[in-house]
């Protein structure tokens, strides 16, 4: 799966799965609000509604899937601030990120005030997300891997299928997650990075929180928190 900016549909068909996907970049951190769905079922998931939820609704209509899911990646405000409202306006369910983020999520209207965001609510999910879990929609199946650092309860969505995964603020292309925020640790993100995403292997194609996404074998190669030139 590649990604595309804006209301640009990727569809790539990997073995029996088939999934289209779109970024709709929100709020002044340009955070990836993502839209993934299911061929031919177009029952879609929005990953991080960040912001911005008017944007979000109308690249969903102009998509034209059916979204049944809300999923997080992790509790800041620029991937959550719109969740709540979201889930009001689809009425549908939240799921993750790990439980281990809850004290973001019950401060999202005093971490917005910070940045001057307003509208975001404090909220709880639906469902928390761990390690080993599983989430779907239609037909595809995405693996949970708990990949604390950024955040203490920072999760990936992986699919074995599309050899695809969506990591949140984990890993960037030629970057890491920044550490220096509350539960932040650099060596233990830096941990989850090697031990729970490099193992996908290097043809793992991954969207990111913000800017281009990569693929782990780029980043095993050339990414100099991996490499230890930094």
């Amino acid at each position: 799966m590649t990604e595309q900016n804006d209301s640009q549909e990727s569809r790539q068909e990997s073995r029996q799965a088939k999934a289209g996907a779109i970024i709709v970049p929100v709020t002044l951190f340009e955070q990836n609000c993502t839209i993934i769905w299911d061929e031919p079922s177009k029952k879609a998931v929005v990953i991080d509604p960040g912001g911005d939820v008017p944007k979000i609704l109308d690249a969903i209509k102009q998509t034209g899937v059916t979204v049944e899911k809300i999923w997080l990646t992790h509790g800041h405000i620029d991937h959550v601030g719109g969740a709540a409202e979201l889930r009001d306006a689809l009425t549908v369910p939240i799921e993750g990120p790990h439980v281990a983020d809850k004290f973001l999520l019950d401060n999202v209207v005093a971490s917005g005030a910070r940045f001057g965001m307003t509208g975001g609510r404090d909220f709880t999910p639906d469902r928390w997300l761990d390690e080993g879990d599983s989430v779907s929609i239609g037909g595809l199946q995405f693996d949970i891997l708990h990949c604390p650092g950024h955040s203490p309860g920072s999760v990936v969505f992986f699919n074995k299928d599309l050899r695809f995964a969506h990591v949140g603020d984990v890993l960037f292309a030629g970057s890491v997650g920044r550490t220096d925020l509350p539960g932040g640790s650099h060596a233990t993100l830096i941990s989850s990075i090697k031990t729970k995403l490099l193992p996908l292997g290097d043809d793992v194609g991954f969207i990111c929180g913000h800017g281009a996404g990569s693929s782990i074998g780029q980043e095993r190669m050339t990414n100099p928190f991996i490499t230890g030139e930094l």
